[in-house]
């Protein structure tokens, strides 16, 4: 793997790229209705799908772009399905779980692959699937569990209580959410990928990559 920090450079110059910008916006929109589609269970507490959307674009972009657009998705979400007031820790919150799945997935970090081949011959790089599952478990455990379990407990969205308490009422919850959202991420990452590389720019001109 590449500097941790050159990475982060590498995604901000993702920025001067119009496809970047492209794609980028098109999976907010997707991210955006996938939202509105999200299962209200309480008032602050629904489960959604639109974290799929913002893993494509850390995997495909990075994490500087990654954590630009989890708090753009994460403004454009409450304009399209508001819940509550609309509050900013959570928009960074946003963002920080974005960078998170560009940090763990981007294509351009340089990650070693790991290759299986099967009993036809054919090699299959598994990497990017135990990459996914970590990024999501990151995820759970850092942005559901700790960050907003904190700031639900700040704002008085869940009764005071200790720290411990309050993130265990929550695990069986997200350990679900985890169990649904991990064979999700297998499916939709690699057809992203692949996507994403047959109408590249260089592939269209009929150059080999």
């Amino acid at each position: 793997m590449k500097s941790f920090f050159g990475m982060y450079v590498r995604s901000a110059k993702e920025f001067t790229k119009l496809r970047t910008i492209v794609i980028t916006g098109l999976f907010i929109a997707v991210s955006a209705v996938l939202e509105m589609f999200s299962i209200n269970i309480t008032q602050y507490l629904k489960i959604n799908f639109a974290f799929l959307a913002i893993a494509v674009i850390g995997m495909l972009f990075g994490p500087t772009v990654g954590f630009a657009a989890g708090i753009i998705c994460d403004v454009i979400g409450y304009m399209v399905n508001p819940t509550g007031g609309f509050l900013p820790a959570y928009t960074l919150v946003a963002g920080l779980q974005g960078m998170i799945y560009g940090c763990w997935l981007y294509i351009g970090a340089g990650w070693k692959p790991l290759m299986k081949t099967s009993d036809s011959g054919k090699s299959f790089d598994f990497s990017l699937l135990l990459r996914a599952a970590a990024a999501r478990l990151t995820d759970v455990i850092v942005i559901n569990l700790l960050c907003n379990t904190y700031l639900n407990m700040h704002y008085g969205f869940i009764p005071k209580q200790s720290m411990a308490a309050a993130v265990t009422a929550r695990v069986l919850k997200n350990a679900l959410e985890l169990a649904a959202d991990i064979p999700l991420l297998f499916v939709i990452l690699p057809a992203s990928l692949i996507a994403y590389k047959q109408f590249s720019p260089k592939r269209a001109a009929g150059v080999q990559e």
